[in-house]
């Protein structure tokens, strides 16, 4: 079911600009990346990144045909080499909260960013050098996957392995399954199971709107709500049917002390909840879980409180 985006007017050409490039055909996020960017930077022009973006691929091209390539090991090794290390790409460990890691305009001039930041750089110019990357929504932190040797082509004979997953944050260090396992527990905690499909590729989708997430708790963490409701706008644009993220509009909305588009989110939200589609009943009232009574109440009281404050208003 979707919901009514109800889009604020300066996200509109955003908006529209995200959503063509999520439409366009084939693995480009240069485009997307470069939409989110128009947040902080509304005269960017993106054709000069893309340009960029460009450039470094067929100098990786190039890099790749000069060097003793003999398997797709030796192409990563020489493509992290040309990215991080003559092209100077780095985590940014020190100011990793800094929300210009977010936008690839910044990481592309500073050299620097976030795992997911540094990994859409770093598919971008794979993909143009000629090498086959994908991306893993792995928790907590952007992984990278490629591709490793059939068991006839890898050396000495041995059985290779199926994949490899690179860490774009760390220099496109190779990570085993082990350090995954490590990588899991440090950021989701020690009863955290691993399973081998949460390095399962990701789809373009799941890259921008991670991207969009990581952002937007961002931005609520520093307090910058107009910019949060923005990304929310662009959530809902490319997801109309993430009804939670309408509820998160609608709880920005009344941070910023728009209460009728805050009371017009907050119901649509409990509209599309079945236990709370009637609107008509207290939730406290009812015998459900726990967990929905505490959130979802809550956003109720919220309702019967906007309700009240927006018709004073008329």
């Amino acid at each position: 079911m979707g919901v009514s985006l109800n889009l604020q007017p300066r996200t509109v050409q955003v908006a529209r600009e995200l959503e063509q490039a999520m439409n366009t055909p084939g693995e480009d996020l240069g485009g997307a990346a470069l939409a989110i960017a128009r947040i902080e930077y509304p005269a960017l022009e993106p054709e000069r990144y893309v340009d960029r973006l460009d450039q470094m691929g067929e100098e990786a091209r190039t890099r790749l045909k000069g060097s003793p390539v003999r398997t797709s090991e030796d192409a990563i090794s020489a493509f992290n080499e040309y990215l991080y290390d003559e092209q100077g790409f780095s985590g940014n460990v020190r100011k990793y909260d800094d929300t210009r890691n977010s936008f690839l305009n910044e990481v592309l001039d500073r050299r620097t960013g976030i795992p997911i930041s540094l990994a859409v750089v770093y598919l971008e110019v794979a993909r143009r050098a000629g090498i086959r990357v994908s991306g893993v929504n792995f928790p907590g932190h952007f992984l990278l996957r490629a591709a490793a040797e059939p068991a006839a082509e890898a050396d000495q004979g041995s059985p290779g392995e199926p994949f490899r997953i690179i860490d774009p944050f760390h220099g496109g260090a190779r990570l085993s399954e082990r350090d995954c396992r490590e990588l899991l527990r440090q950021h989701v905690g020690d009863n955290a199971a691993f399973d081998e499909r949460l390095l399962q590729p990701a789809t373009r989708h799941d890259i921008i709107v991670r991207m969009l997430v990581n952002l937007k708790r961002l931005y609520v963490r520093m307090r910058s709500y107009p910019q949060a409701r923005f990304v929310s706008d662009l959530l809902l644009t490319i997801d109309p049917s993430a009804f939670t993220e309408l509820r998160d509009r609608g709880l920005l909305a009344y941070h910023l002390e728009d209460f009728s588009a805050a009371l017009r989110d907050l119901e649509a939200y409990l509209r599309l909840i079945p236990k709370y589609a009637s609107m008509t009943e207290d939730p406290y009232e009812r015998d459900d879980d726990e967990e929905v009574r505490t959130d979802d109440a809550q956003i109720w009281e919220y309702v019967k409180s906007l309700r009240k404050r927006v018709a004073g208003f008329n």
